[in-house]
């Protein structure tokens, strides 16, 4: 089996020396690092990578920024998003943006494993959770206009904050409502985009450019 070639990319090098060695001995070989997002850029234009394993906060340029980048300049590369935050802004920009994956730092060795083998084979989303819910969200949603979702201006407002990871408390706070009525329209905006939960809502809301 050919080994699967990732280029790591996180600002902190005890982060990557850790990565390095949770990946030791297994079909991953790592063929470049990078401290920063625009030398992610660079390494990957170098080494062509199957597979880059992206930090999603960092200097200079943001693991976001440094994703829109990375698919433009390697789009034979897949991306897997890096992050210490289960943020559902994150995670709605990332999948936006093309990422074929997005793990959390505190996952297992067997999880990131499988996350990078999974993306660096073009398979889907290797756990059976957010991410690959959430794709078939966006790509069920694609089509959808605008006008045939009738969001009044007050929901439109909830779920711009919802897709800014803000909770019910602090909705209602920017608001000026109760955290009860929060809640209500929450509810509705589901009901109304038929999604299940915020970070789906949160997906759509990126679709559609409202935050």
């Amino acid at each position: 089996m050919m080994s699967i070639r990732l280029l790591i990319c996180d600002d902190h090098e005890v982060i990557r020396t850790g990565l390095a060695s949770l990946l030791a001995g297994t079909d991953i070989e790592i063929v470049a690092e990078a401290a920063s997002g625009n030398e992610a850029i660079n390494q990957a234009e170098a080494t062509k990578p199957d597979v880059v394993l992206l930090d999603i906060r960092m200097p200079d340029c943001d693991g976001l920024s440094t994703l829109e980048k990375l698919r433009t300049k390697v789009p034979d590369s897949r991306v897997v998003m890096l992050s210490t935050y289960d943020n559902p802004t994150y995670i709605a920009r990332a999948v936006a943006l093309g990422a074929s994956d997005y793990i959390l730092k505190g996952a297992s060795r067997e999880d990131l494993i499988a996350t990078i083998t999974a993306a660096g084979r073009g398979e889907s989303p290797s756990r059976s959770g957010e991410l690959g819910r959430i794709a078939g969200t966006m790509n069920i949603r694609d089509a959808l206009d605008d006008d045939d979702v009738p969001l009044t201006q007050r929901e439109t407002q909830v779920l711009r904050h919802v897709a800014l990871g803000l909770s019910n408390k602090e909705i209602g706070r920017s608001l000026g409502i109760s955290v009860e009525t929060v809640k209500e329209h929450v509810q509705n905006i589901l009901r109304k985009i038929t999604v299940s939960d915020r970070t789906q809502a949160a997906v759509w809301a990126v679709r559609k450019g409202l935050v």
